[in-house]
């Protein structure tokens, strides 16, 4: 089938349209990679005899998910040593056992040590000392892997790193050094724990900033779009990159493949230039839109992460009594970009994950829309991980969207009750419910490196809102089936200004589907358990990688 040049039907068990006028049906008409009918087979056939694509008579179509908050590294840090503490499936359907205490994190790094030629840095991802009990991990430990050879091992959250005496040396790392970030022992000696960008920077020049140049490095697209399969997903974001050109080039290179089984939606982060520039460097890569790739998008990073204990709270600030985080942007320079880029006509999601980083976001966000009032601007908060509901009644009142990471419930929920905001703070994290009840336009996320790719799991978060050890965090905030299916499909394409053309099966907008083997309708069997075949984006099919 060429879906460019023929009209083909699709027959399924089910149609799950996500179309409140038209909400199920068994087959869809699509024509030029587009969907031109969706009904009973006697509808579908009114636009001419087409022949029926029967492959997908036993699935469930429903539309391709979109995962509104994901990043390119998904696929590139696969070419690294994982050691984080849950079991983790990689592209290619691998497991990775997760790593429950340092001395396995060391063992695993040994391991990948040996097989490295003399002088290469050593880089993993994953780590996440938040469960691996009170002593945090040094440069010494590392240092038991190689003492010489660099070593940078990336934190789950992406804002903190380690680093092993070696890289320290390498990089200026000492006693007099005066860089924001820069964790220190009770003799102030670094430990080798880097928290936010100001200090990660320094360990990455030295290092390698292969982690944020992903898209360019070998096979990474690919294993990045077979995440987005497997997982049901056909348009995926890159939320904050600074997108320079061997990127871009990179970008439009796999999309402009029809067998590229994915639409890109990348974020540009403007943070090394003044917003004048950054605004006419967007604009300049927006020049390059096509259906299958969307700049226009901008990022901004406030604070940092909770379990990372650099995000920054509002009082009573952490539970455990840990300073409170860090700003990665000052919150004059937040307004400064916000103003810019709002003026410049452009959408800007801005990532905040406590409280304090919404609140001085919502106060860039009101003094910016007094003075340059603009209709559908839908600026969205990414995280929201502490909002609360005052905060989400002013992101109604000024229409910023809500993209809301319910995966945090589930992988850090535990530690956050008994570490980070205490029990009754915990209970209020990540309020989609709230959020929805405000009239905030809300979507959920995964994040992804951070934590699986998976919008029906994430879905299953926002239902549940159970912790990995089964714990129910903030029942009240509890969402409907329906609304978790919204929240992954026109949820997250409202986010990102995409509704009209992907999110729903609905006559016009593109011929993407999540192939389902189950029925995400279906009350009795929870949403993490729904198991997805494949996907079609544009009427082309692609077939999940097997899980092994």
């Amino acid at each position: 089938m060429n879906p460019k040049t023929e009209t083909i039907i699709l027959r399924a068990r089910r149609i799950v349209t996500m179309d409140p006028a038209n909400p199920v049906a068994t087959h869809a008409a699509i024509r030029d990679g587009r969907i031109l009918s969706v009904g009973d087979l006697d509808r579908v056939r009114r636009y001419g005899d087409a022949p029926v694509d029967e492959r997908f008579a036993d699935k469930v179509l429903m539309p391709g998910l979109v995962e509104g908050h994901c990043h390119v590294m998904e696929g590139g840090v696969w070419a690294y040593p994982y050691v984080g503490y849950y079991d983790r499936v990689d592209p290619a359907g691998k497991t990775w056992p997760g790593l429950r205490d340092i001395g396995g994190v060391i063992e695993r790094l040994r391991a990948a040590e040996r097989g490295l030629p003399p002088g290469k840095p050593l880089l993993a991802w994953g780590f996440d000392p938040i469960f691996l009990g009170a002593r945090r991990m040094n440069a010494a430990d590392l240092d038991a892997v190689s003492p010489d050879r660099p070593i940078l091992v990336m934190h789950a959250s992406f804002h903190v790193l380690n680093v092993n005496s070696g890289l320290m040396a390498r990089a200026g790392i000492g006693p007099d050094t005066q860089v924001h970030g820069v964790l220190r022992d009770a003799a102030g000696q670094p430990t080798g724990e880097l928290q936010e960008m100001a200090a990660k920077f320094m360990a990455l020049r030295v290092a390698g900033t292969e982690f944020w140049r992903a898209a360019t490095m070998p096979g990474a697209l690919d294993r990045f779009a077979a995440s987005a399969v497997r997982a049901g997903v056909t348009t995926v974001t890159d939320l904050y990159n600074e997108l320079p050109d061997e990127t871009v080039d990179a970008y439009r290179t796999a999309t402009a493949d029809p067998a590229f089984p994915v639409r890109l939606v990348p974020a540009y982060n403007p943070s090394g230039l003044a917003p004048e520039q950054a605004v006419q460097r967007l604009a300049e890569l927006r020049t390059h839109n096509t259906e299958r790739l969307r700049f226009g998008l901008v990022k901004l990073m406030t604070d940092g992460s909770i379990q990372g204990f650099t995000a920054r709270l509002k009082w009573p600030h952490y539970f455990n009594g840990r300073p409170n985080g860090l700003w990665n942007l000052t919150p004059d320079m937040l307004y400064s970009y916000l103003s810019a880029f709002h003026r410049a006509g452009f959408q800007v999601h801005t990532h905040a994950n406590g409280d304090e980083a919404s609140e001085v976001t919502l106060e860039a966000l009101e003094r910016v829309l007094a003075e340059a009032p603009r209709f559908g601007h839908r600026h969205t908060i990414q995280h929201c991980q502490m909002a609360d509901a005052a905060q989400f009644r002013k992101m109604a009142e000024l229409g910023v969207c809500a993209n809301l990471f319910s995966n945090h419930i589930y992988y850090w929920g535990d530690a956050h009750y008994t570490e980070t905001m205490g029990p009754d703070r915990a209970e209020a994290m990540d309020a989609v419910g709230t959020a929805l009840a405000a009239g905030v336009a809300a979507a959920i996320h995964s994040d992804a490196p951070i934590t699986p790719l998976a919008p029906l799991f994430t879905a299953w978060c926002a239902m549940e809102r159970r912790t990995a050890s089964g714990r129910v965090l903030g029942a009240n905030n509890r969402i409907s089936r329906q609304q978790a299916l919204a929240a992954i499909t026109l949820g997250a394409a409202y986010t990102l200004k995409l509704d009209h053309d992907i999110g729903s099966i609905q006559t016009g907008k593109q011929a993407d589907f999540a192939v389902l083997e189950d029925d995400p309708t279906d009350d009795s069997l929870p949403l993490k358990e729904v198991r997805v075949a494949g996907t079609i984006i544009g009427g082309r099919y692609h077939s999940a990688p097997a899980t092994g």
